[in-house]
């Protein structure tokens, strides 16, 4: 039976995705990558939800002391918003400082944020909190200010999360010296809900839980990140397109670019100028297989010769079979041309 590698074998699956991508972008007559998973500032799209997260962030910001939150699922987008918010602060005012491991102890996770800010991390501990905090009084007398963001909050232990809090109680004449930004998954709302947590929650000035974009603004994000890399109108994707990318991706950004990415790939290996909802589902469902395994065939096979659907189990088979041989020939067609694409390179 035929798999995903025979179709495209492993040699080349190292090198596709660059090349791909500079495939479609050269058919397309883009400046770049349009659906770069990498968070970049550039690419920020202001929908409802992600311009109050923006909000919520620089009123957090302004207050100078404590905590912001900013929750919500994997790939909505969390990451990109403190891209955007680090892109307008002024580099004169604010020392910044990000860790993006959090599975560690309390003790590793002091390390890196002190690392992060420039202090010696062979010291002990406490020879690392005394520079540290001269660190932030020679910042304070500059006018500068100091930011630690810690990404994948919910990864942290209480321990490492009661390190933190203890960073944010370092003061000068009653004043804060720092000032953090906590980004985490939905189950780190319910891990703030905690008895034990119940004073870090007291230091929480601003918090924020980032949705989905609805369909629109689905359309919205995806023109808005194609026009940022010179998009005319080629290719052109129908209404029904922009809905099946937004039914499939749920509105997580990062979905909506892995998605959106394959279909540009697609298009441009059959020279396409229009991306349609058919185009959008198929590639849909082998991004599916791929992550989660095509089912077997045998699995839906009932008793005495019936599937499911009370069809003769040799019937359903059949038409199995014949789907996934559609499926090969397929990919094979469009492996030919990418490898005809890349022969005109050399």
């Amino acid at each position: 039976m035929y798999t995903s590698k025979d179709v495209w074998p492993e040699t080349d699956r190292a090198s596709f995705p660059q090349q791909g991508s500079d495939m479609y972008e050269s058919h397309y007559g883009f400046t770049g990558s349009p659906f770069q998973l990498t968070p970049d500032a550039r690419f920020f799209y202001g929908s409802r939800a992600h311009s109050r997260a923006i909000a919520h962030l620089t009123f957090g910001l302004s207050q100078g002391e404590g905590f912001v939150i900013v929750t919500g699922e994997v790939g909505a987008g969390k990451t990109t918003l403190v891209e955007r918010l680090w892109s307008q602060l002024d580099r004169a005012t604010y020392t910044l400082a990000r860790i993006n491991t959090t599975q560690l102890s309390s003790d590793d996770l002091f390390r890196l944020a002190m690392h992060g800010f420039g202090i010696e991390r062979s010291q002990d501990k406490a020879s690392m909190l005394m520079d540290f905090e001269e660190m932030l009084r020679q910042h304070r007398l500059s006018g500068r200010r100091c930011l630690l963001v810690v990404d994948e909050a919910q990864n942290l232990s209480l321990a490492a999360i009661e390190e933190l809090r203890m960073l944010s109680n370092l003061t000068e004449d009653g004043r804060a010296s720092l000032q953090t930004i906590l980004l985490g998954q939905p189950q780190f709302r319910r891990m703030l809900a905690s008895p034990d947590l119940s004073q870090l929650r007291q230091r929480v000035l601003a918090s924020y839980h980032l949705g989905p974009l609805d369909e629109g603004e689905t359309r919205a994000y995806v023109e808005h990140r194609l026009t940022t890399v010179g998009w005319a109108g080629n290719p052109q994707l129908t209404d029904g397109a922009f809905a099946a990318i937004h039914r499939h991706s749920g509105g997580i950004p990062r979905r909506i670019n892995r998605l959106a990415a394959r279909v540009l790939l697609y298009g441009a290996l059959e020279q396409a100028t229009t991306l349609t909802a058919d185009m959008v589902e198929t590639i849909a469902n082998e991004l599916n297989q791929d992550l989660e395994g095509a089912a077997p065939l045998l699995s839906r096979a009932g008793h005495a010769g019936f599937d499911d659907d009370g069809r003769f189990y040799e019937d359903s088979l059949r038409e199995r079979v014949e789907a996934l041989e559609a499926k090969v020939a397929r990919r094979e067609r469009i492996f030919q041309r990418l490898i005809d694409v890349l022969g005109q390179r050399v």
